[in-house]
């Protein structure tokens, strides 16, 4: 709770936007609070001539977008030398980095650096993607579309026509054996087909101590000044079983860019809701965002309590996402409440509704934002069910894998192929966590039930008619100072059989009765559970449908009224977000375009040397030249999660930077891009070539790294 609260007075108080006299309909819309996350289909040549005196050529755009890569299916990446150099962050590759430890490593606490081709690591399934190609399929697929009766039909529709549209050009010349990928734009305004080129060979490098990979820990998180070195680096090697020979790279340039200087992140901003109408953002800052924080919350606490003595690495990692999705989650709430912002985004409907109105060819379509205001009132009367009663995760692998038992069991005679994914999921189970985090997960999962869903609700009503005294007093715990719902827990764990695998086979094999007639107790829960899921799933699935098709010809009405001078949603698809080195204002003082070393160091004996604060025995004694070489720096480009790994660019497409971060006045980003106060923070490239020279004494990576700045 005061995680929370903290977040969201600091974006409240250091936005400088939250205004306590205004009149909110006098407030009108920034040029960009729609974003500058702009596509590769679109790029916004002029716009990029007008304002920094540089027009990109079509060569300088296909190089761009050929040497940024995505990481695998969470992250972005980059090329940095014609030898398949890729550069990523610390957080994105610290779970593959760590999966190739040989006995007695620990690169964690120590770090890796390869001193040779032959020393680099294979990470099994680890993967990076290249976009090669972009087909515009938007006039197919809404063909498809209008041809359905119905809002499902016309998704169904859709689908179907990408899965067409797939297995053409799987058989079409120039994108056979490439990974294909269809994009939604503009929420059903735009559609393309990518091409990726996929590359499955893919060695680890080098990668930093979590100590200097994350410096300054969950309280520097979102936060600025950094000392951060959010690093790393990997390999692709070729089908030749040698290092890929790319020309498709952007060169390392250590001297980074100064203050005021145009910038340019290339990377796949995963998901934002910028076009979404103030309905749709009042219903995530009244109910979504409030129990996901809270739900977070409790298992955040959860692991950390058990992490005390368990001293596990992946319950650490965790515990860091749930923490940062606490502070992301936290501040986007925060700013759908601050006053201002909120002005802000009503600004822009009303100024874009006043111009539908206004098109004699449009005004028949300004009832949309009243339809698109019922149909979210409508998902939102699911909510709690549809959540809350979900098998995904939050809610202990007991609840779920008893839940996909009774779906599996449900659909077997009316839906075989949708009950065949259940079985799939099934039988893909291995094995559960500790047992003690199954207990703790289903009694908060209990408590949720009991509070968000009410007394009178049919599940409730199942938790609570369970009567551990009477069905075993000898499992009953003799100390009552845990609650009831803890006890419950303890007890269904118990006394389950749903994670034997003997019985799970039986099950399966003998089907739908013998499931749905056991007296395991978790499955006779799961029968209420999951049959009030699966009714409010039925539900969502209409009123989304019905809810895709309203934002999709809202989505047409902005390109008749806007056209492409607002980029589309961030979709995990490759973007270029512009803008300049600059520091700003923050909680009285200035923060500073760049850190450097000194900061560093200043922070570590300023903490006493104690963690997060802390550092390797290698770093503890610097050389002098290393302490005035920069950190991080930061910039108003436009990010959000998924750009993690993206590389800073200049007009030469040179290497400035390494983004890793957004400072806290940039987490309402979800909904508004305000450049006033936004930054994007980075790895400073002089940073990553002065730890590699001074620390990690890698000539051969320096030399990869400088050399292509040298041999531009």
């Amino acid at each position: 709770m005061v995680l929370r609260l903290l977040v969201a007075l600091l974006v409240l108080a250091s936005t400088g936007l939250a205004q306590t006299q205004f009149n909110p309909d006098t407030v009108k819309a920034g040029r960009f609070d729609n974003g500058k996350m702009w596509t590769f289909d679109f790029p916004p040549v002029s716009y990029f001539e007008q304002t920094y005196g540089f027009k990109p050529t079509q060569q300088w755009l296909d190089d761009v977008r050929m040497s940024a890569l995505r990481f695998a299916s969470w992250c972005s990446a980059s090329f940095v030398s014609e030898n398949g150099l890729v550069m990523t962050n610390h957080h994105c590759a610290r779970e593959s980095g760590t999966s190739v430890q040989k006995a007695g490593e620990d690169f964690n606490t120590h770090g890796f650096v390869a001193a040779s081709f032959e020393e680099e690591r294979k990470v099994p399934n680890l993967f990076v993607d290249q976009l090669v190609k972009i087909e515009d399929i938007t006039k197919r697929v809404q063909a498809a579309m209008d041809r359905g009766k119905s809002d499902e039909e016309r998704v169904q529709l859709r689908t179907q026509e990408f899965d067409a549209i797939r297995k053409q050009y799987e058989q079409t010349e120039g994108w056979k054996g490439l990974q294909l990928q269809t994009i939604t734009f503009y929420w059903g305004g735009k559609y393309s087909l990518y091409g990726f080129k996929r590359y499955n060979d893919v060695r680890l490098v080098a990668i930093p101590e979590l100590a200097l990979g994350f410096f300054g820990g969950d309280y520097d998180n979102f936060t600025y000044p950094r000392y951060c070195l959010d690093f790393s680096f990997f390999r692709v090697y070729g089908d030749d079983g040698k290092p890929l020979k790319t020309s498709h790279f952007f060169k390392f340039n250590p001297t980074g860019a100064k203050e005021g200087e145009p910038v340019f992140v290339v990377g796949n901003p995963g998901s934002t809701n910028r076009q979404g109408t103030t309905a749709i953002l009042e219903y995530f800052k009244s109910t979504p965002w409030p129990t996901t924080l809270k739900r977070f919350s409790a298992r955040s606490k959860i692991l950390q309590d058990y992490n005390q003595s368990a001293k596990s690495d992946s319950i650490l990692n965790e515990i860091f996402g749930l923490e940062n999705s606490l502070k992301a989650i936290g501040g986007m709430k925060s700013g759908l409440e601050d006053p201002y912002i909120f002005a802000r985004r009503q600004a822009f409907e009303r100024e874009f509704k006043a111009a539908v109105e206004k098109n004699s060819k449009l005004k028949s379509q300004s009832g949309l934002w009243d339809d698109i205001r019922k149909t979210q009132a409508e998902i939102q009367k699911n909510y709690y069910d549809a959540v809350l009663l979900a098998p995904a995760g939050l809610n202990s692998e007991a609840f779920d894998q008893a839940n996909l038992f009774h779906s599996y069991a449900t659909y077997l005679s009316s839906d075989p192929k949708r009950a065949e994914q259940f079985k799939q999921a099934i039988t893909d189970f291995k094995k559960p966590g500790p047992l003690i985090l199954e207990q703790k997960y289903l009694a908060q999962h209990f408590r949720e039930c009991v509070e968000m869903l009410g007394p009178n609700h049919p599940y409730v009503k199942a938790i609570n008619a369970v009567d551990i005294r009477k069905s075993s007093p000898s499992e009953f715990p003799k100390n009552m100072n845990t609650d009831k719902y803890e006890a419950l827990a303890q007890y269904l764990i118990k006394n389950s059989r749903i994670f034997d695998s003997k019985f799970r086979g039986d099950l399966l094999e003998k089907g739908e009765k013998a499931i749905l007639e056991s007296n395991d107790p978790l499955l006779m829960l799961a029968r209420v559970s999951a049959k009030q899921f699966q009714e409010a799933s039925a539900k969502n699935r209409a009123n989304n449908a019905r809810m895709t098709n309203l934002r999709s010809k809202l989505a047409l009405l902005l390109f008749e009224v806007y056209g492409t001078s607002i980029p589309p949603d961030a979709t995990f698809s490759l973007r270029i977000a512009d803008g300049v080195v600059k520091g700003y204002d923050y909680n009285g003082t200035r923060a500073p375009y760049k850190t450097t070393f000194y900061g560093l160091y200043d922070r570590y004996q300023s903490f006493n040397k104690n963690y997060p604060w802390d550092l390797p025995a290698k770093w503890q004694n610097p050389p002098a030249e290393l302490l005035d070489k920069p950190v991080n720096f930061v910039s108003t480009n436009d990010i959000i999660g998924g750009n993690s790994g993206s590389p800073m660019i200049n007009q030469n497409k040179e290497v400035v930077g390494l983004i890793f971060d957004g400072n806290i006045e940039s987490l309402p980003g979800n909904y508004i891009f305000l450049p006033e106060t936004n930054r994007t923070v980075s790895v400073h490239a002089g940073g990553i070539v002065a730890a590699l020279k001074y620390i990690y004494k890698s000539e051969r990576l320096t030399n990869e790294l400088i050399g292509s700045a040298r041999d531009k």
